[in-house]
Parts: structure tokens; C-alpha cells; sequence
């Protein structure tokens, strides 16, 4: 049994089939297209799909794919047995949730920090308990380039790629903006890593997100017990977990 899901987020969307809780296929896309949609339902005989979107309303594409498969529709209401004491539901991104569900599903019974290097930094904390009590929300790298920009008269628009792993040292202006937007991310995620440790016993740090790589990379030599967890498709398997709950 094949399922369908997709993750709409600011910049691209993500598309992923599973065989019950197997990835066996991944598209990172501009631009859902249907006819495209349709050839992957009809190759891997897909039963089951369900959608998360942060910012873009989904009912022509949640039509398309009723026509199709067994649509299931994601939102905050979905739980399983995880307590949710965020205070308005109606605004917590489907995305962060699917991502709560995941650890849930994923790492049953362990303290989990699940940290998202998108667009926004999110950083969202799930209890042994199975408790849910909100989380962060910070400005992502290319954002925090952008800004420095933006509000300013002469800061040049640094083009960085997540790629580079290295943080230069300032010896130049280029070199400065980069020094104070990568080695300020990660005094940030360092510091919220280090408030739930103290909080939280055996915490497991799970890293998503489009800059999750360079993050990875840093936290590796970190002063940190904590277990780092890469997992560049927590949203879309919290999604998959969806439809079995």
C-alpha cells in the first residue's frame, strides 16, 4: 500500500511516496503540476494522501486528489495521544505539527527538540510524556542576508550557499556579514540546545530544513552530550505517520 504525501512549504514544495513507512520516492518541487501528479498515482498505485501547506490554500489540490485516492485531510485536530497545550491551534503551522507527530512516531518515550533550518528557523520541543507546548520562531539564513540588505545603505546582498561549511572569520565585509549571520545561527541553536538540556533529560536533537546540513555539520564538533539527529524528511514521514493514526 502506497501513500501519497505533500508538503507545501514558503519556498519549494516537497513530495514523497511511501510503502507503508518506507520513502521509496522524493520530488523537491517549484510547482505542483496535476498531470505529473497523476502519473506518479497511477504508477505507484497510490491508496492513501494527505497535504500540509503553511501559507497557500490547498482546496483545488485536496479536490484533485479526492477524485483520485483516499484523501485525508491534516490539520492540528490530529494527535494520536500527544497533548497538545499550544493555545491557538488555528495558527500553529501544519508543518511544525507534522514534524511533533513525527518524533512522536519516530522516537516514542524520548525528550525531542526538532529543529527546522527552512525559510524560519522553528524550534518545537515534544516530552518523554508526550507533551507539546509550543516552540520558536526565528528568522532562517538567507532571511537574516537579506535583511542586513534590505535595512541598510551600503551592506551588500551576501549570496552564501548552504553548502559552504566553513564560517570566515570578518576580515572582510563579505566575511563579516557571513561571520555574524552563520556563527549568530548557531550561538541561537546552541543556545536554545543547551536551555532544553537543562530542561529535558536525554534529549534528542532532530535537524530538518533545507540549511539542516550546515547545522549538522557545526553541532558535530559541539561541546554537546546530546544526541544529533539529521532527518531531512521529518515533515513528510510525520505526514506519512498521518494516515495510520
Amino acid at each position: 500500500m502506497h501513500n501519497l504525501v505533500i508538503d507545501i512549504g514558503n519556498t519549494n514544495s516537497k513530495l514523497a511516496i511511501f510503502n507503508q513507512k518506507e520513502l521509496v520516492h522524493y520530488e523537491r518541487l517549484k510547482e505542483l503540476d496535476e498531470t505529473s501528479l497523476k502519473v506518479l498515482i497511477e504508477k505507484y498505485q497510490i491508496k492513501n494522501a494527505t497535504v500540509s501547506s503553511v501559507n497557500k490554500e490547498i482546496k483545488e489540490l485536496s479536490d484533485y486528489l479526492k477524485q483520485l485516492v483516499n484523501y485525508i485531510p491534516f490539520t492540528t485536530e490530529i494527535k494520536g495521544k500527544i497533548k497538545n497545550n499550544y493555545q491557538t491551534l488555528s495558527t500553529l503551522g501544519l508543518d511544525r505539527w507534522a514534524k511533533v507527530i513525527a518524533a512522536y512516531c519516530l522516537y516514542p518515550g524520548n525528550n525531542c527538540l526538532m529543529i527546522d533550518a527552512g525559510t524560519c528557523i522553528t524550534y518545537d520541543v515534544l516530552t518523554a510524556t508526550n507533551e507539546y507546548f509550543g516552540g520558536s520562531i526565528s528568522l532562517g539564513i538567507k532571511m537574516r542576508f537579506e535583511a542586513l540588505n534590505h535595512y541598510t545603505g551600503r551592506l551588500p546582498l551576501v549570496n552564501w550557499k548552504n553548502e559552504e561549511n566553513n564560517i570566515p572569520e570578518g576580515t572582510n565585509t563579505i566575511n563579516a556579514i557571513k561571520n555574524g549571520v552563520l556563527q549568530g545561527i548557531l550561538n541561537e541553536v546552541e543556545g536554545f540546545i543547551s536551555l532544553e538540556n537543562k530542561k529535558n533529560k536525554d534529549l534528542k536533537v532532530i535537524i530538518t530544513g533545507g540549511d539542516a546540513d550546515f547545522l549538522n555539520m557545526q553541532l558535530k564538533n559541539s561541546i554537546f552530550a546530546t544526541q544529533i539527529i539529521h532527518e531531512p524528511y521529518l515533515v513528510l514521514k510525520g505526514l506519512n505517520e498521518v494516515i495510520t493514526l
